[in-house]
């Protein structure tokens, strides 16, 4: 509300009458323009970040409390990230929160009160992040003997970057990476973090076998980036082994834990990433010199166990004759030994052959036999085999007298019906009903069977049953 406030005199009273939110509004600009701007000591307490992005929390002392705000946009740009129980300044302007009567500061930048305060939030930050089990030593990978790439996250403008290359150069030249980012300010910590994480991303060749995240010494506000999380975590989660060298000897971060090994200095750093040359060429010319002193030593020593051995065993010429006189005392014995199976075989031969009759003879006695025998069965051959002839052709007759095909050569007939069941009885014919007429030598006549007339039983006796046929197939 900007337009100016005209207050009513009550008739009889000498106060003006105002509505609730005039009075409100009009301590809200009189906060604004007696404190536009204002810089507060104390402690934060009851941060709350919600899904909107915006900070609400409150600054006290011992003896008062302010509601603080942080917009989203400011929040994302303040140096340190506020937490609970950390002292800070804030900077900012008073304002009031007319629906609530409220009172409080709209925070524009923050920083912390002090050294001690900033220690006070590094040591619980460091307790956190040990919980998680971001500083065990379980975690931390072995730095590579000799890698062929190392990847180098700092500062391309500053010293460091050319102290580690001329420490490189000077020990063991390797190929060096060097992944451009700032090491303070606003956005360091963003910057490593993904220069870490993009280095691990890096496939084949290009892959670094090492990385040395540096920078040179300075104020511990300096050294803030290598202490926030997100560097710490993208340090631990490094699939490449990773060499911390923040600050001078006696500077410690966050970094330093969480790395796989800690270099004092950059300089050391690169001490650590690749051995010296000079002293591995020496340690290989020692190697060398102690392999050859031991070949000797052992050959020497093989050659004299060789001599006593050779001096033991004798001339080989006399161990041949001996060995060469027994195979023939054995190939004699063999000689003489198969001579005599020969001849034991031969004699058993001769007895067995002598015991043997001609196959010609036992052949021709063969057939007499044989013939003596056939005779035998002519002579009987009649008389076994008559009586069954005769009983044979007797019942032959008889068959052929009592078989129905005789009768059927005289000129009877059977009748058959249907599955070729014979028609006994001339009642069981129906008229129109398929008939089948068998006469003799198996001949077969079909016919339909007409009206079937009834006579009496004179008529029957003396003639055949009248069968009209109407077709024949």
């Amino acid at each position: 509300m900007n337009e100016e406030i005209i207050p009513t005199v009550e008739k009889g009273s000498n106060s003006p009458e105002m509505s609730v939110s005039d009075l409100a509004f009009a301590l809200k600009r009189t906060l604004e323009d007696t404190y536009g701007r204002v810089r507060v000591r104390g402690e934060l307490s009851r941060v709350s970040i919600p899904k909107s992005g915006h900070m609400y929390s409150s600054i006290k002392d011992d003896n008062a409390v302010i509601d603080v705000v942080c917009w989203k946009g400011v929040l994302s740009k303040l140096s340190i990230k506020p937490e609970e129980g950390l002292e800070v300044i804030c900077t900012g302007r008073i304002t009031t929160y007319p629906a609530r009567s409220n009172y409080q500061l709209i925070i524009e930048s923050m920083e912390l009160a002090g050294e001690g305060a900033l220690l006070k939030m590094l040591e619980e930050r460091k307790k956190k992040l040990a919980a998680e089990g971001l500083f065990e030593s379980s975690r931390k990978k072995k730095i590579p003997f000799l890698p062929k790439i190392i990847g180098v996250v700092t500062s391309p403008t500053g010293a460091v970057i050319r102290d580690i290359m001329h420490r490189i150069n000077d020990r063991f030249p390797r190929h060096v990476l060097l992944y451009p980012v700032l090491v303070q300010g606003e956005g360091a910590a963003e910057q490593v973090a993904a220069a870490i994480k993009r280095f691990n991303l890096l496939k084949g060749e290009l892959r670094p076998d090492v990385l040395i995240i540096a920078r040179g010494g300075g104020s511990l506000e300096d050294l803030m980036p290598f202490n926030e999380e997100i560097v710490v975590r993208a340090v631990a989660e490094s699939d490449i082994a990773v060499i911390s060298a923040v600050g001078h000897e006696t500077d410690t971060s966050l970094c330093d834990y969480a790395a796989d090994l800690r270099a004092p200095t950059p300089t050391g750093a690169a001490e650590f990433a690749v051995p010296k040359r000079s002293d591995l060429i020496m340690q290989i010319l020692d190697i060398e010199r102690r392999l050859v002193n031991s070949s000797d030593r052992t050959l020497s020593e093989f050659r004299n166990r060789l001599t006593a051995a050779v001096a033991r065993l004798g001339a080989p010429e006399n161990l041949l004759e001996l060995r060469i006189q027994k195979i023939d005392n054995i190939n004699h014995r063999l000689d003489r030994c198969f001579e005599k199976m020969l001849y034991n075989k031969q004699n058993m031969l001769t007895r067995c052959a002598s015991r043997l009759s001609s196959p010609e003879f036992k052949i021709a006695e063969g057939n007499s036999l044989l013939l003596l025998h056939a005779k035998r069965l002519l002579a009987v051959k009649d008389r076994l085999t008559k009586p069954f002839s005769d009983r044979l052709a007797q019942s032959s007759r008889m068959l052929e007298s009592l078989s129905f095909q005789s009768v059927l050569k005289r000129g009877y007939v059977v009748v058959r019906g249907d599955k070729g069941r014979v028609i006994t009885d001339a009642e069981s014919v129906k008229s129109g009903q398929f008939i089948k007429l068998q006469f003799k030598d198996n001949k077969y006549v079909d016919a339909v069977a007409g009206k079937v007339l009834q006579k009496s039983k004179k008529s029957i006796k003396n003639k055949h049953n009248e069968v009209k046929q109407d077709s024949l197939f």
